[in-house]
């Protein structure tokens, strides 16, 4: 099994991968890799664990997801119930983390020089909130320097099918009145679209992160429903449950240079 998507700045296995190749039945057909969904506990094990060969990796965490801005740092795979968290860093070989999402960003991190890989999961709260932020401090506290830093934004829900009402963009420009730019006005009255990604790329710039060294692979959640995962296609085709797409990454064997 490939990934869906890959990226040209992540010098580290990785893969952004959509809802094909997997073993589980509708409405999660196929490669449903949330255990937070209704499908079958035992399907959504063995799609993960094609996740984890088609990375080569020994073992693959992935965190509960709650919108926060909750970085963590771990060594080694979860032994019981996963911490709440939005982001997952690790320098541990073998150990592949994930991010998981069903319309919002996945972004995956990598910086060679300090051995590091990271994961995180950016809704428009999260990243409100600061979680794209906070995956960089916890790569830099633990060694990462700021210009190493290579990262990549999956597929997501895009501007054209971004749709919002006037108190999220309220909300999002109380915070950051500069990010009145990434809003347009929508074809629906009192609707707008919002630019997510261009937001959250513009966050990683400001933390420090050189904009030669930010991708974004493409790809619309809700676009391409037979390609990946959408909550909000989901909510459209009167579905009860949508399945999650994984995106994930694991340190390469040996020294990367920069």
């Amino acid at each position: 099994m490939t990934p869906h998507r890959r990226s040209t700045v992540l010098r580290a296995p990785h893969g952004f991968f959509g809802r094909q190749g997997g073993v589980s039945p509708a409405p999660y057909d196929s490669l449903n890799c949330g255990p937070g969904s209704h499908d079958d506990p035992a399907a959504v094990a063995e799609n993960r664990d094609r996740v984890r060969v088609a990375l080569g990796a020994d073992a693959l965490a992935t965190a509960h997801q709650t919108h926060s801005a909750t970085a963590l740092f771990i060594d080694a795979p979860f032994a019981g119930a996963p911490p709440h968290a939005d982001a997952l860093v690790t320098g541990t070989p073998g150990l592949a983390v994930g991010a998981l999402a069903a319309d919002c960003t996945p972004v995956l991190f990598h910086a060679p020089k300090a051995r590091l890989v990271a994961a995180a999961h950016a809704g428009w709260r999260g990243s409100l909130a600061g979680i794209l932020e906070a995956t960089v401090a916890c790569l830099t506290a633990n060694g990462a320097e700021l210009a190493e830093i290579a990262c990549a934004f999956g597929p997501c829900l895009r501007t054209e099918s971004f749709e919002v009402g006037g108190d999220l963009v309220e909300e999002v420009t109380t915070a950051y009145p500069a990010a009145e730019r990434f809003f347009v006005p929508a074809r629906a009255p009192a609707k707008y679209l919002y630019d997510h990604v261009g937001f959250g790329r513009w966050r990683l710039e400001e933390a420090g992160l050189d904009a030669a060294r930010i991708d974004d692979v493409g790809g619309n959640t809700l676009g391409r429903g037979s390609a990946y995962f959408s909550y909000r296609g989901s909510r459209r085709a009167g579905q009860a449950d949508y399945g999650r797409n994984l995106s994930a990454i694991r340190l390469p064997e040996g020294t990367t240079g920069t």
